[in-house]
């Protein structure tokens, strides 16, 4: 490695975070890994129901793809227009809003309704959980200093696969005992309780207006720190002149990371959506070893996304720079999942198609961390809000993408069309992969933006 590549030690001495304020971190942390297992609990709804979805509506495989689909037609507009907001509106409330119109919006579904409603519900439902991962890991991540932000940006990530385990069987209890609108309003009443308890113990931490060099400011009270009391905008550092968006959004950090999560959306979307029905219609496994293979994809993408925040952590705290750190151990996952993918339509059937499936699906999602985390390194204070929400907004319209792509092949090609859709997948794992090992280089772009 060059001189370049190490990244600065971090400070013998840094500031003493008051225990008060560690332990309101991590109930925020906590907090909002729930949040996270709420939303990925909802997008996982439909995939959960698929087959019981289509014979009550009477669905094609396009037809239904393109309901899934429909959940991200404003999930990336959204995503870019609060990410800006976040960077001018307190994010506990933009946070409270997202939950509540969450179940709102799938209320009407949980009632009654056909396939214009089961649209209009997804539609709503996508515009309003479309800033959730940005937002989230901007408010916990402001409780952390850069070398410590990788754990909690983790657990945020770990929310997505709790969310699915917990969810699986507990909704598919729910859809085979009482229907599948049941788990519709299941899912609807435990976004209210979540709002509830978000008003009391919700907020942002003391890194929310400070960049990484600078001392800890207060820990957020009820009118939020760095706030206007009068109008609760955000007042960072209103001497200094703002940074373009389009100067973060141009640098090769940005653009890697956001090519890798892009690839690793992909994988989420195809999962969700596809992946029970390509284990049963495709791989031709039960519904019951379908489940089982399931849940050992969601568990190990958890592990994975700890392993990698572990491994992370204790590499920044070296002084090991952010390059190799975060974008080479998030571009080798990729590449490792690429290649799994590739395999997998000329893998004999048994142990070997379950370990590549595995690899293909269970590595994939560590990125999604590695990208927040980047992101809050390289972007100033005052612009990680907009840097995180333009990033999701680019990087989730794979999942407006893949499902309708994916019941296109299927309709088209039967079983066959899910071999497609990975290989497809595989191809743009390894060009998420390369992207993140060779553009990824926070510790220089932010030197460069600095200039």
């Amino acid at each position: 490695m060059t001189d370049t590549d190490v990244a600065p030690t971090v400070p013998a001495g840094p500031p003493r975070v008051p225990s008060r304020t560690r332990r309101r971190a991590w109930i925020v942390t906590a907090l909002l890994v729930v949040f996270m297992m709420i939303n990925f609990a909802d997008k996982s709804l439909l995939g959960l129901a698929a087959e019981e979805i289509r014979q009550d509506l009477g669905l094609s495989a396009s037809a239904f793809g393109l309901a899934s689909s429909a959940f991200f037609l404003l999930f990336s507009i959204s995503g870019a227009a609060v990410g800006l907001l976040a960077d001018r509106i307190r994010p506990k409330w933009l946070l409270l809003i997202m939950a509540v119109l969450w179940s709102v919006s799938q209320a009407p579904l949980a009632i009654g309704g056909g396939l214009a409603v089961l649209i209009a519900s997804r539609v709503l439902l996508g515009a309003a959980e479309g800033p959730a991962y940005p937002v989230a890991q901007q408010t916990t991540l402001s409780w952390f200093p850069n070398h410590r932000r990788n754990l909690p940006g983790a657990l945020i990530v770990l929310g997505v696969t709790l969310g699915v385990l917990v969810a699986a069987p507990v909704l598919t209890w729910l859809i085979d005992q009482h229907g599948w609108r049941s788990a519709v309003a299941a899912v609807a009443l435990v976004g209210v309780v979540w709002a509830l308890l978000w008003i009391p113990f919700g907020g942002e931490g003391p890194y929310a207006t400070t960049s990484d060099s600078d001392p800890p400011a207060e820990a957020s009270s009820d009118d939020g720190p760095g706030t206007d009391k009068g109008t609760g905008a955000v007042t960072l550092g209103q001497a200094q002149p703002k940074m373009p968006y389009r100067r973060i959004l141009a640098t090769r950090t940005w653009i890697g990371v956001t090519i890798g999560y892009f690839s690793t959306y992909w994988v989420i979307a195809f999962a969700l959506v596809w992946l029970p029905s390509y284990l049963r219609d495709g791989l031709g496994y039960s519904s019951a070893v379908s489940t089982q293979l399931l849940m050992l994809f969601w568990g190990l993408s958890g592990i994975l996304v700890l392993g990698q925040a572990g491994l992370t952590g204790w590499m920044l705290r070296r002084g090991i720079a952010s390059r190799w750190a975060r974008g080479w151990v998030g571009g080798v996952l990729l590449l490792v999942s690429g290649v799994s993918c590739l395999a997998l339509p000329v893998a004999p059937a048994g142990a070997v198609t379950v370990v590549l499936l595995l690899g293909a699906f269970g590595l994939a999602g560590a990125m999604g961390s590695i990208a927040a985390t980047t992101i809050m390194e390289l972007a100033p204070a005052d612009r990680r809000g907009g840097a995180l929400g333009f990033m999701n907004a680019v990087v989730t319209t794979a999942g407006l993408i893949a499902p309708t792509l994916i019941g296109s092949l299927v309709d088209t090609h039967g079983a066959g069309g899910y071999q497609y859709a990975v290989l497809i997948t595989g191809a743009l794992l390894l060009v998420g992969g390369t992207a993140a090992v060779t553009l990824i280089n926070p510790d220089r772009d932010a030197r460069l933006l600095s200039v």
